[in-house]
C-alpha cells in the first residue's frame, strides 16, 4: 500500500537502538583491509576555459520550505539522500533514503518514539508538500519494500522515462550481528507510476562487479547514463554505465576507458574520490560533476570537476564551498546537483548532515535533513 500523507503519524518504536543506529549512520562502514590506493584521472581535451566560481550561498527558499514542513506537516520530519525528479504536471518528487517521520515538538525536538523507515517520496508541486511510504499512517514502511527480514534498500538517482518514474535501489544485507555486520549485495530497478506512485516491477540490474549503480542518472543524446560507486571504503572510484533511450530495463553498456562493452566486469574506473551520491550534468559547454571529496574520511569539501564528455576525464578541481554543520559528532556526506532547480544561472546544491550520536536526532530535529546552496559561476 502507497500512504500519501499530509497529517499526523502515529509513532512507531525502532526495532532496536542498534537497528536504528545502522539505519541512520550505517552507510559509513570503515574502510576494508587492503583497500586500493586512490587514483586521479587526468588529461581531458580541451572544450573550453573551466568555469570559474563566482558565490556559494545559503538557498533561503527550499531551506526555509522544508523546514517549515518538517516541523509542521506532521509527515516527513528528516532523511538523507535527497535526489529530485522532474515529473508531469509541473512536480518534482523528492527522493530520501532513511527517514524520520511523525511530528515534531514545538520546542524542535523530536519525539524518541519517532517511527524510520529506509526510503520514502515527498512531493512538490509549487508551495505544496506530500509524503509519500508505504505501510499504514499507523505503521509506516518504506515505499520499497525490503526484500527478506534481514536486508533493505536505499533508493539512489531516479528520472522520468517511457513513461514511468525509475529509480534505482541499491540492496544491502545482514550478515551478523555486530553493527557493522552488513554489505551491499546488488542494485535492482524499481519502476513505479508517476501519478500515484504505485510499484509496478523491480528489475536486478548488473550487480556481479560489486559496483553500486544509481549514484546518479543523466540524459544525453540517444542513451540515458548511469553512474555507479565502487566503494572499498575509504576508496572509493566512478564507473558508468549506459542504455540505448530513457527506459533503464534496456540493455546495460559499461565502459571501458577507450570504449563501451556489454561485459559489466570490464567496467573500469573513471574518477577517484567521489561520494556514494554525486551528480553528473551539462553546464554551457562541458560536463560538471559535483561531489563531496572522500579523499579523506569526513571531508567537508564539496568539489566540482568538469569534463568534455559524460565519461570523463575528469579535470579543473574546483572547490565550491565548505560545510560549517561538520563538528563533534555532526558530519556531512553525498552532495549533488539538482539541474531541474536552476534558475537565472543559479545552481542548487544538497548535502546531508547527520550524526554519529543516536540521541540527537531526537534533542534536535534539524540536523537530520538535506540543506540548500546557490552556487554561481562566473
Amino acid at each position: 500500500m502507497i500512504v500519501v500523507c499530509g497529517g499526523a503519524l502515529a509513532g512507531v518504536a525502532p526495532a532496536s537502538a542498534n537497528e536504528s543506529d545502522r539505519r541512520a549512520i550505517g552507510k559509513f562502514k570503515p574502510a576494508a583491509a587492503g583497500a586500493a590506493p586512490l587514483q586521479t584521472t587526468s588529461g581531458a581535451a580541451e572544450c573550453g576555459p573551466t568555469p570559474v566560481l563566482k558565490s556559494a550561498t545559503v538557498e533561503p527558499g527550499l531551506t526555509g520550505a522544508f523546514a517549515n514542513y518538517a516541523n509542521t506537516g506532521g509527515a516527513w520530519t528528516g532523511g538523507d539522500s535527497t535526489y529530485s525528479v522532474k515529473l508531469p504536471g509541473g512536480r518534482v518528487l523528492w527522493l530520501f533514503s532513511d527517514t524520520f517521520l511523525g511530528e515534531v515538538n514545538p520546542d524542535g525536538t523530536r519525539p524518541t518514539g519517532s517511527p524510520i523507515v529506509n526510503n520514502t517520496f515527498v512531493e512538490q508541486w509549487g508551495s505544496r508538500f506530500r509524503t509519500i511510504h508505504g505501510g499504514t499512517p499507523a505503521d509506516p514502511a518504506a515505499v520499497m519494500p525490503p526484500p527478506a527480514e534481514s536486508a533493505w534498500y536505499w533508493l539512489g538517482a531516479g528520472h522520468y522515462g517511457a513513461g514511468t518514474l525509475q529509480i534505482v535501489f541499491q540492496r544491502y544485507d545482514r550478515f551478523g550481528p555486530g553493527q557493522w555486520d552488513w554489505g551491499f549485495t546488488g542494485s535492482v530497478l524499481a519502476r513505479f507510476s508517476p501519478w500515484t506512485y504505485r510499484l509496478i516491477d523491480v528489475t536486478p540490474l548488473p550487480s556481479a562487479a560489486k559496483v553500486a549503480w544509481g549514484s546518479w542518472i543523466r540524459e544525453a543524446g540517444p542513451h540515458t547514463y548511469i553512474y555507479g560507486v565502487e566503494d572499498l571504503g575509504l576508496a572509493k572510484y566512478m564507473h558508468v554505465a549506459r542504455v540505448a533511450g530513457k527506459d533503464l530495463k534496456g540493455p546495460w553498456e559499461f565502459y571501458t576507458g577507450t570504449g563501451w562493452s556489454a561485459d559489466q566486469h570490464a567496467s573500469t574506473r573513471v574518477q577517484a574520490n567521489v561520494a556514494n551520491e554525486y551528480s553528473v550534468t551539462r553546464y554551457k559547454n562541458k560536463w560538471m560533476l559535483v561531489t563531496q571529496d572522500t579523499s579523506f574520511p569526513f571531508s567537508t569539501e564539496v568539489v566540482a570537476y568538469f569534463s568534455c564528455t559524460p565519461t570523463g576525464p575528469w579535470t579543473g578541481r574546483t572547490t565550491l564551498f565548505h560545510t560549517p554543520e561538520t563538528g563533534g559528532n555532526i558530519f556531512t556526506y553525498n552532495a549533488h546537483e539538482h539541474p531541474e532547480l536552476r534558475r537565472d544561472g543559479a545552481l542548487i546544491v544538497t548535502y546531508n548532515v547527520n550524526s554519529f550520536a543516536w540521541e540527537d536526532h531526537f534533542s534536535d530535529a534539524s540536523i537530520y535533513r538535506p540543506r540548500f546552496m546557490e552556487v554561481r559561476f562566473e
